[in-house]
């Protein structure tokens, strides 16, 4: 069959549904029968699902002509995607594809769900098309003659690559495609995207650097209109101290109305504990919600979170509370209101969001933004003008992540062995390890096998043996087993199951909020209050609570994000002229706010960087405004109060969120004396950071996750899960022997470049004091604290206080000021 007749096949199929394809669509499928790799960027709900299920099962039928009669099994296209709760749907996609064009083409899952009995059917027989995660694809490469498995691969998709970009699945998948392309030689490869700043570089991370694959590749992009609609939801009445920690439930009054005006609503919260906040609140308010009202999170119940999914399909639910559990792929045609709850902290995870309402081509989008405090709605005018101009992040790729190649080296060990000549040059053709040396090679082989200069006397080190041949193989069961019980870059507190003690499984929480609680502690999770009974067989056992008893919300790790350095730079231009636009609600709502805060200070322009000075009860308060997110100023106020502190002895309380820092002092900073010694200097900045935040401790922290995902620490096996604090133990106890014995440890370095360029954003803080550096720096002396360092001022609060006493603290604090 020639492309026109396949086409005809695609369009026909196309009418049936009554459906008109997209430009987009049509050129994917030429592109794909043309033999070529790519990049397709399309947003959520245009239909780029079917632009690449249709090519792959037209290919099969233009390279067997008697598809109709004769089968050929055997696996014929993978297709990836970062979370397992979009493969029910991506699979009822394939198979109406494949059984409409009357093909008799098998789809099957593989993923952690998935039933031991299914995987030993797919070990004998692989459908022909394969739904699967980054994690299970490397558990295939861990199977014995696996590369009989993907010989006849003709396409792999990577679906959501903005998802896996940047992080360690992402490196995972750029290792596992460097195989696929030697063993499959007529695999095509292609990547799904939503809209990132940087799409190039994205197509160039997922086809390799200077490949093959590059070379015969296209870009295609979806042109299609779609409107999003920004609605700020404004209080009655606009609080003059605006502060943190309420979680916007003084609006649950507005939430509750837009509830009632549609027929579905999606009400996204930043964190599962604000989430499960939000979804008590309601029920307590609006009890006729109960029965129409569900939570989503990804620690609840996997049987609860598809059953939630379907019934939003079906319209039985009006109302789901949820996290970013719900911000991908699953198909929900008829929402058709979203609420956000507080900054998102970054463009792309807010248009991602908004794509949910209206999740069909051409329909409007429809999301309301409700600020958790007055300064957000600056967050929110500037998220306007991101939707109208689809500005959004770009998305930073890893290099050098050596435990991730660790791990990998150890899976081709594990199945089949390898040659490390035909590895190497394989990895280079990679963006992550382009740049790969062969001294570092040498060093990760030796480390493999001899279990590095430190640990030679261990023998449970020495995974990798060397064979008379020179392949390079795991022979023994024990170290292959851990190894694939082990598989994966995810890595997180232990997480513990909750069920009830007469059965009835509820979800899971971490390891880190059930070791402070106590027999008798009630505590709200899954929209439940619960009582906790004991922990038993790594299981946390709970009955149903008083429905009276104070209890509380249960708390994850990581709970705090910050701005992404695009959002920083949009909140800094609409602040800068929110004033000047008269026609903007949220400038209209902020009046009194500004009012105030120039009436005690300025708000500051362009050209200007702002420090606040006062003194209160508590002592001397210096605040500072770079706009730069939380991350960056907790490593700047740092760096400050270091270099403060080297001028004359002196002590300080820090407090930061995503607007500015405090210095808290019982001393007056003498800040002519600051300046006069530069303080905003990008010199030093890396000597200063290690001297000034324990730069040693963090990096230990974080070569736990690294000695894991390395296999150095085994986590344990099912049910017998190794507690965090003996993880953290004997990641420890490796990190000290390498830092004393062995500092060209390329894994203990790469703690550290993780530590300074992921988790302090050292490129970013650098770029922050060049900037500041330029600016005129404004020093304001006032009498009492601003509107602007309100929120600073509470955050610090409510690390000591409870909630209940830290409003009724701010109130006192709010009533004091305004008398004043």
């Amino acid at each position: 069959m020639n492309r026109e007749e396949l086409f005809k096949i695609a369009e026909a199929w196309f009418q049936q549904q009554n459906w008109k394809p997209f430009p987009f669509q049509t050129q994917t499928w030429t592109a794909f029968l043309q033999g070529k790799n790519g990049l397709l960027n399309a947003p959520t709900g245009s239909g780029k699902t079917y632009a690449l299920w249709l090519p792959i099962v037209l290919n099969y039928i233009k390279e067997n002509p008697n598809y109709k009669t004769k089968h050929k099994p055997g696996l014929k296209a993978i297709w990836i995607t970062p979370l397992r709760a979009l493969s029910v749907e991506i699979k009822q996609a394939a198979e109406k594809v494949a059984s409409d064009l009357g093909t008799q083409m098998t789809v099957g899952i593989r993923s952690g769900d998935t039933s031991a009995s299914e995987r030993t059917k797919q070990k004998t027989k692989m459908p022909d098309l394969l739904i699967t995660t980054p994690e299970s694809l490397q558990l295939l490469l861990a199977t014995k003659e696996y590369n009989k498995i993907f010989a006849n691969c003709s396409a792999i998709v990577i679906d959501e690559w903005h998802e896996l970009l940047g992080t360690k699945r992402g490196v995972q998948m750029e290792l596992a495609l460097s195989r696929l392309k030697n063993i499959s030689p007529n695999l095509r490869i292609w990547g799904i995207s939503a809209t990132i700043g940087n799409l190039e570089l994205a197509q160039e991370v997922l086809l390799g650097h200077n490949s093959e694959a590059l070379e015969n590749s296209v870009l295609i992009k979806a042109k299609i209109n779609k409107k999003i609609t920004v609605k700020s939801i404004i209080p009655e009445k606009m609080e003059t101290f605006p502060w943190r920690g309420h979680m916007g439930l003084h609006l649950i009054k507005e939430v509750a109305k837009i509830v009632k005006q549609s027929k579905t609503t999606l009400i996204f919260t930043n964190t599962r504990s604000q989430c499960e906040l939000w979804f008590q609140a309601l029920l307590d308010k609006y009890p006729e919600f109960a029965g129409e009202m569900a939570m989503h999170h990804g620690s609840i119940a996997r049987e609860t979170r598809i059953w939630i999914e379907n019934a939003i399909k079906n319209e039985d639910l009006k109302v789901v509370v949820c996290t970013s559990s719900l911000d991908l792929g699953v198909d929900f045609a008829p929402v058709e209101t979203i609420i956000q709850v507080g900054g998102p902290k970054g463009v792309a995870r807010f248009l991602q969001r908004a794509g949910r309402s209206g999740h069909q081509p051409g329909k409007e989008s429809v999301i309301y933004f409700l600020a958790t405090h007055a300064m957000e709605l600056i967050e929110a005018s500037a998220l306007k003008k991101a939707a109208e101009n689809t500005i959004v992040e770009d998305r930073v790729p890893y290099l050098d992540s050596y435990d991730v190649l660790i791990q990998y080296l150890n899976t081709l060990a594990v199945s089949d062995g390898f040659f490390p000549d035909e590895i190497f040059k394989e990895i280079k053709t990679t963006f992550c390890y382009q740049n790969i040396s062969a001294d570092n090679w040498q060093w990760i082989l030796n480390f493999i096998t001899l279990g590095s200069q430190s640990l030679q006397r261990y023998d449970e080190y020495k995974k990798v043996e060397i064979e008379e041949d020179g392949l390079f193989k795991i022979n023994s069961r024990k170290i292959a087993m851990q190894h694939r019980m082990q598989i994966g870059t995810i890595v997180s507190d232990a997480v513990l199951n909750v069920k009830f003690l007469k059965g009835g499984y509820i979800g899971s929480i971490e390891e880190s909020f059930v070791s402070k609680l106590q027999a008798g502690d009630t505590f709200i999770f899954g929209g439940k209050k619960l009582e906790f009974y004991a922990i038993k067989d790594m299981k946390v056992l709970v009955r149903k609570a008083d429905v009276k008893k104070v209890a509380k919300t249960v708390s994850w790790q990581g709970g705090r994000m910050s701005f992404s350095a695009q959002m920083s730079e949009l909140l800094r231009e609409e602040l800068y002229h929110l004033e000047n636009n008269p026609l903007s609600i949220e400038a209209q709502a902020l009046k009194p706010i500004f009012i105030r805060q120039k009436r005690e200070s300025i708000v500051p322009n362009a050209d200007q960087f702002l420090i606040e000075m006062f003194k209160t009860r508590e002592g001397f308060h210096s605040i500072f405004y770079p706009f730069e997110g939380r991350f960056v100023h907790e490593a700047l106020a740092s760096i400050l109060s270091y270099r403060i502190s080297l001028l004359s002895p002196i002590t300080f309380s820090l407090a930061y969120n995503d607007y500015g820092f405090e210095l808290l002092s019982d001393q007056e900073i003498d800040m002519q004396a600051v300046f006069d010694n530069n303080l905003f200097t990008t010199s030093y900045v890396h000597d200063d950071l290690q001297k000034s935040l324990n730069a040693t401790e963090m990096a230990r922290r974080k070569f736990r996750d690294i000695a894991i995902v390395a296999g150095l620490v085994f986590t344990g096996m099912p049910g017998k899960v190794v507690k965090t604090k003996h993880l953290q133990s004997g990641s420890q106890l490796l990190f000290e022997v390498f830092r004393d014995y062995e500092p060209d440890n390329l894994l203990l370095q790469q703690a550290y470049i993780e530590t300074f360029e992921h988790q302090l954003e050292e490129g970013r803080l650098l770029k922050a004091l060049e900037r500041i550096d330029k600016q005129e720096i404004v020093v304001k002396r006032c009498e009492k604290p601003t509107p602007f360092s309100f929120p600073i001022i509470t955050d610090r609060l409510r690390e000591k206080l409870s909630s209940e006493s830290l409003a009724e603290r701010i109130a006192k604090m709010t009533a004091s000021y305004l008398k004043e």
